[in-house]
């Protein structure tokens, strides 16, 4: 791929955009308003969790860089992602890149032992299948975020592979894994 220096000489060197996942799912619908036959997922709402066409969409043709979407709604997210106020949405953001879509995913972590109690109580999540990440709150804890890199996507980005089996140590599929 003669391209694939200057499209990483683009993704380091321009700013990343920054859109709400609120915005961005105004932005894709407005676009899918114009035809929705070009889209295999065309019904796109606020909840609704956002496809590799939607997060390409959003990287390569609208933003044409890097985007961070960020304040997920929180019954799409996991149960130990902090709530922002509105009460809506949690404090998350995935990083997309053109040509792959979602490469990194992150956020802020809850550290009150009460509010993540509360929260798995919702999730309907059993407590005692919890009691070491419990521990870790019961025993103190912090403010603090994390986040988790797609290492084969990453490879498969810097490379410009275009399967991720390609770039996957060990790929697992249906009937390659007997256990």
């Amino acid at each position: 791929d003669k391209t694939l220096l200057d499209r990483l000489n683009k993704v380091v060197t321009q700013p990343f955009a920054r859109v709400s996942y609120r915005e961005a799912i105004e932005l894709l619908q407005t676009e899918i308003a114009k035809d929705k036959s070009k889209w295999q997922y065309p019904d796109v709402e606020f909840g609704t969790d956002l496809s590799t066409e939607h997060e390409r969409w959003l990287a390569e043709t609208h933003f044409e860089a890097a985007t961070f979407v960020y304040d997920y709604p929180r019954h799409i997210k996991a149960f130990y992602m902090r709530d922002n106020e509105d009460g809506e949405t949690v404090a998350a953001c995935d990083l997309l890149v053109p040509g792959i879509g979602e490469l990194i995913g992150g956020s802020q972590r809850e550290e009150r032992l009460e509010v993540l109690e509360a929260k798995m109580d919702e999730f309907g999540l059993a407590a005692e299948d919890y009691w070491w990440y419990l521990d870790l709150r019961r025993f103190g804890s912090v403010p603090h975020s994390g986040y988790g890199l797609g290492f084969e996507r990453l490879v498969c980005y810097i490379t410009a592979m275009e399967n991720i089996r390609d770039a996957i140590a060990y790929p697992r599929y249906p009937g390659s894994a007997e256990f």
